[in-house]
This record gives C-alpha cells, structure tokens and sequence, in this order.
C-alpha cells in the first residue's frame, strides 16, 4: 500500500475515531462483514427550472447522518463533517447552519433534535441539506413534527430510503450478542436497527411527503472499486453482489426521492469531503444553485 493510500485512509477514519467508531468497527469484525456508516417522485406537479444561476433566498441547514457531528475540536484542530462545505458555501455569501443530533438514536429521537434545531433558527425558511440518516431524521421531522412549516425543501445525499442490507445483517440472530454488548458500553443502537429494509419499508409506508415542501435527492454511486476509499471496498464489492451500485454503504436504487438532481461517482464519506478524488464544497455549491433554478 502506497504512502498516499495511507494518508488517505488516516484522513478518512480521523473524524471518527472521536465518534464511537472503534465501536462500530469491532462489532463489524464479530459479522464477519464492516457494519459502518451507512423511488418515487414527489407528489404533485413538478417544480419548473429556471435555468438562472442565482443563490437560493433561504439559509441552508446541513444535516449529518449515522456517527455524525457538527464540528469536532481538538485543541487547536477542527474538523467537520462535512469537510470544507460550510466554508466553501460562506465564501459565496451563503448562511450556513450546521445541526448536531444523537450520534446512533433513533430516526425519532434524532428528528426531534433537527425539529428542535431548525425552528430556533431565525428567518421564515430554510433549505435543508441532510446526508445519509440526516435525510431521514429530515423526513420523519417535516411530515411529524411540524418542521414543514419552516422548510422550503431538503436534499439528501445518499440516504438509505429504502434501507441497507448492511443494516440487515445486524438484525439476523446471531446479532443479538453483538448489540447487547454495544448497550452494555452505553451505546444507543437504535439507529442500526431503523436503517434496516423492513423497517424502512414500514418507515416510507407511514412518512408521505409534506405538502409545500421540494423533496430532491442525490445518488451516489463509485463506477469501480479504484473508485472507492479503501475502507469502503469490503463493503462496497458485497453490496455490489446484492444490491448493484452503491456508494459503499448504500445501494443505489435505495438513495432516491423525490426529484433525483444529480447521480455522482462520489462514495459515502467523499460525498461529504473526506476524499480528495471528489470536491465536495463546489458540488454543493452546485447543489444550492440547482436549488435556486427550482425558485428556492
């Protein structure tokens, strides 16, 4: 393995290593398999696109998903989940919030959180952009807990919508020591288990799309495993076995909702920027003025 192969995967499990990952790598190994970070159309007319450059009227909040943090500090060092967004977006003039909920709770506890977060926020509405769970926390939050009335629309990139087979392995019985272990530690697991299919068909079956409110997504999906960060290969070559593409931790087919904005070869953790093959701050850049063609 080469010096700059190395560095990136240090630069990929850095952020973690502070978020309980140790944790979830260890229950990985006891699966036999990494059990890490882990469509319809939206109803009614669809938003007609202007095709004018301009920056969206409303701040934007960004979401994390599964293990996720705001900021981390550690002396004088800082690191983000979404890594170098927030800054690329603020040099553009954009107002950027960045939203911190429970690490592994539940799609309910977290959504509360979110819920409680954005209605603090001053304004009359914001853009939510959500990655991976944050999505989902999103979803359950606009159509449950009223957030609707202060969201014009959320984005989510990579989100399991549909689940991950992933997250179906922890719910197979052999799994049952594994969790009760993870608890005994402190741990909240609930979030694995509401990542599972079934769960998901059952969360989708119970949580349609807030009227009022532009629900867009993006998928990700690597063309190969030269590709993919080399902590996701595992994962990535089986889910490619079961499901198709995926972006490492989640399946393609399972990414999209609402109206698909754009389908990029980024993995799970370069979605967000920590990989130097993809450049996240300007494809969220991007993102926010293909929001703005959408009258936002």
């Amino acid at each position: 393995m080469t010096h700059g192969v190395l560095e990136e995967l240090w630069r990929g499990l850095l952020p973690f290593f502070g978020s309980g990952w140790p944790l979830i790598a260890a229950a990985a190994a006891a699966l036999g398999l990494a059990l890490f970070l882990a469509s319809r159309r939206a109803r009614g007319k669809k938003p007609r696109r202007s095709g004018r450059r301009r920056a969206p009227r409303y701040p934007v909040v960004l979401a994390h998903g599964l293990l996720g943090f705001d900021e981390l500090r550690m002396g004088r060092m800082r690191t983000e989940y979404f890594r170098g967004v927030a800054e690329r977006l603020e040099r553009e003039g954009y107002l950027v919030h960045r939203s911190r909920v429970s690490k592994t709770a539940s799609i309910a506890d977290r959504a509360r959180e979110l819920a409680a977060f954005v209605q603090e926020l001053p304004g009359r509405r914001v853009n939510v952009v959500a990655h991976s769970m944050g999505g989902l926390d999103a979803r359950f939050a606009l159509t449950h807990l009223g957030m609707s009335r202060k969201v014009a629309s959320v984005t989510t990139v990579g989100t399991p919508h549909l689940g991950t087979p992933l997250a179906d392995l922890g719910a197979r019985p052999g799994a049952k020591t594994l969790w009760a272990a993870l608890r005994g530690l402190g741990m909240n697991v609930d979030a694995f288990h509401d990542l599972t299919t079934e769960r998901m068909a059952e969360f989708n079956e119970s949580t349609p799309d807030a009227r009022g409110v532009l629900y867009a997504s993006v998928v990700g999906a690597p063309g190969g495993r030269r590709e993919v960060m080399p902590i996701l290969v595992p994962t990535y070559l089986w889910l490619g076995e079961w499901a198709g593409g995926n972006d490492g931790l989640v399946p393609a087919a399972s990414q999209r909702w609402g109206e698909v904005v754009r389908e990029v070869g980024a993995d799970h953790f370069a979605q967000i920027g920590w990989s130097r093959r993809f450049a996240a701050g300007e494809f969220y850049l991007e993102l926010l003025h293909e929001l703005r063609a959408f009258g936002l």
